[in-house]
């Protein structure tokens, strides 16, 4: 084979110069490992390629179904027309989502998701007659795609410094906090009262401006958050005494990564509406969508004369059905495997576990996780704080480990087919990464 040409490609969310200097290439992928290009190490993928391949790599249920509705349906335009499996894998998935979200509109990532899901947040307080709530309060370190609006209402200060906000936005402060709770096993028992931040913004910008609500219930890509114990629940009840939409995105959480299909069913808290993408075709054809309240669709739709459009929005690409063929043969593989609970069950503790036994290294200062999501805070060097996860992270993968870097911090997710022996493989070689540190 010719010597890879790099310079056409440029890579998203990557220090390009960097990597083409040294690049790390994938050939390949099964069940929860990659193959290196090259050298033909396996590699466990502990993040599931981008917190997306729930159901492990290169199913061939999903192949096969992928293959065989590219050669009967391949592309029908979803504007004015429709398509029989569209309908079906809508119905079929909101038996997942909390009781009252019932409708789906579909897009094609988690930014495409989150942008709907704005958009929907708009026209509802529209069609109510409530024009004047248009801006949005998200919360610092949450993540939300990289479109304009997803930037607007994140709080990862990179993603926004270049660009700007050019949505209104505010956003309540952070959960992380390792003093108080270093070291939590599952949900941290500190920290409810952030959620009171909610108040003070509605007190600032008065409630008859706020359009609605946007948080991670864990934000993932802020580093593995997890949401204190009632945190979530006293947010939902702010929402609802100022009549605020509240919108979860779980494109991380959802599709069983808690120990149920979604961390609002997990935890208890039914929002308004759900993002959702990643999982939801375990990542192998391009989806999105925003699971939404019954009220909210029926005022939209009630708001618009008789045979108009009554949602000027949508993609190309909405439920389009190479896509929805892959979510189907998804949705048969998570319910077949029993994979939306397993993290919840016996190998959720294990992995617990695993991960808190690499409390006792000298570098380590917080271990944190819930189901099978987890993350593994780091003593940087001075000269590294903030970016030291980066650097173990390439250590890691030549340990045999695909781990995401954020700031200080390992973050994993890894495929929820993971089995007991494999967890202890991978914390084993990430014990002797931490120890060589």
């Amino acid at each position: 084979m010719s010597e890879l040409k790099t310079d056409a490609f440029w890579m998203p969310f990557t220090p390009n110069r960097t990597f083409k200097a040294a690049p790390r290439l994938v050939e390949s992928a099964e069940g929860i490992y990659l193959t290196e290009k090259d050298t033909g190490r396996q590699i466990i993928d502990a993040t599931a390629g981008l917190w997306c391949s729930n159901a492990g790599h290169c199913r061939t249920e999903i192949a096969d179904a992928i293959h065989q509705q590219a050669g009967k349906l391949d592309y029908s335009s979803i504007f004015n027309f429709g398509h029989e499996l569209g309908f079906a894998y809508a119905d079929r998935l909101v038996k997942h989502t909390p009781d009252g979200l019932d409708h789906v509109f579909f897009g094609n990532s988690g930014s495409e998701a989150v942008e709907s899901a704005l958009k929907i947040a708009l026209q509802y307080q529209r069609a109510r007659g409530k024009g004047t709530r248009t801006m949005f309060i998200g919360r610092e370190k949450g993540y939300h795609g990289v479109n304009f609006g997803g930037i607007s209402v994140g709080g990862i200060a990179p993603n926004y410094q270049t660009f700007g906000q050019p949505v209104k936005a505010n956003h309540l402060r952070h959960t992380l906090d390792i003093e108080r709770n270093a070291f939590s096993r599952g949900l941290p028992e500190q920290g409810v009262e952030l959620a009171e931040d909610l108040e003070r913004l509605v007190a600032f910008h008065g409630a008859d401006q706020i359009a609605a609500v946007i948080i991670e219930p864990f934000a993932g890509a802020g580093g593995v958050i997890l949401p204190p114990k009632g945190y979530l629940k006293r947010i939902r009840e702010i929402c609802d005494r100022h009549d605020l939409v509240l919108i979860f995105d779980e494109v991380i959480t959802g599709w069983g990564r808690t120990g149920s299909a979604f961390a609002s069913v997990e935890w208890d808290v039914t929002p308004d509406m759900i993002t959702s993408a990643k999982g939801i075709t375990n990542a192998t054809v391009p989806m999105g969508a925003v699971f939404v309240q019954d009220e909210i669709y029926n005022t939209v739709m009630d708001a618009a004369p008789e045979g108009m459009v009554e949602f000027f929005h949508g993609y190309t690409y909405s439920a389009h059905p190479v896509a929805c063929a892959a979510g189907m043969a998804t949705l048969d593989i998570y319910e077949r495997e029993g994979l939306l609970t397993r993290a919840g069950g016996d190998i959720g503790r294990h992995w617990e576990n695993a991960l808190h036994g690499l409390a006792d290294l000298e570098q380590v200062i917080d271990v944190r996780n819930y189901g099978l999501v987890g993350a593994i805070e780091l003593r940087a060097p001075d000269n590294l704080k903030g970016k030291f996860g980066g650097k173990v992270s390439a250590l890691a993968w030549e340990a045999g480990v695909m781990a995401r870097g954020i700031g200080d911090a390992l973050c994993m997710s890894p495929p929820l087919i993971i089995e007991e022996h494999q967890i202890d493989e991978l914390m084993q070689k990430l014990r002797g990464v931490i120890k060589d540190l």
